[in-house]
């Protein structure tokens, strides 16, 4: 479906555009550094599943409708932004049963809250509008084409996930529990304010 030439060259894109860091990143550092290389690689599987939701949406057209309606992009950009605020507050004032130390989440929760921290980033459903369709030959099977380079961007975010989630693990065990809720908590906040500024030519993606 997709000339050999075009493939290569929409791979080492994507490989430099993934490879910069972005909200996703510090989503999944900030959950490794504050549970764990467990917590981080669940975070990790949850963003990448949220970029097979948008795969199938853009595959079906619903992109492009949600990008033509200013209404329905504002929703999706605001519920996000209301999303990752909720999580900030809940880290910033979560306390668990003995005191300072919060009790940790349950694997499938944080998977769960990757998944909808992906799913709600009007940035991805940008990137799958603004970038991907360059690589696109309308005259062929375009949905079969956007199936297969949204799965190399997803293969390519996973590895670049896994990284993140694995070196924030590693680093979190260093560092007391009060750090890692408040640093935690920031890092929400911070994405949310993000999200919420960001403009709509924007189309990076991590």
């Amino acid at each position: 479906m997709i000339d050999t030439s075009t493939f290569l060259v929409f791979t080492a894109t994507s490989a430099a555009l993934v490879a910069v860091p972005g909200p996703n990143h510090l989503y999944i550092a900030a959950r490794g550094v504050a549970q764990g290389r467990r917590a981080g690689v669940a975070s990790a599987l949850g963003v990448e599943t949220g970029t097979l939701v948008h795969i199938a949406a853009a595959a079906a057209g619903l992109s492009y409708l949600l990008a033509r309606s200013a209404a329905l992009f504002a929703a999706v950009k605001w519920a996000g932004v209301a999303y990752l605020v909720y999580l900030g507050v809940r880290a910033l004032t979560r306390r668990g049963a003995g005191g300072d130390e919060p009790r940790p989440q349950p694997l499938r929760r944080v998977f769960l809250e990757g998944v909808m921290v992906n799913v709600l980033n009007p940035k991805t459903v940008l990137f799958f509008l603004a970038f991907l369709p360059q690589f696109v030959d309308p005259s062929g099977d375009v949905p079969g084409q956007v199936l297969l380079l949204g799965l190399v961007i997803a293969v390519i975010g996973l590895a670049s996930d896994l990284a993140y989630a694995l070196t924030a693990g590693s680093l979190g065990g260093r560092l007391r529990a009060s750090t890692l809720r408040y640093a935690s908590g920031l890092v929400y906040l911070a994405l949310a304010l993000v999200a919420a500024l960001g403009g709509a030519g924007r189309t990076a993606r991590g």
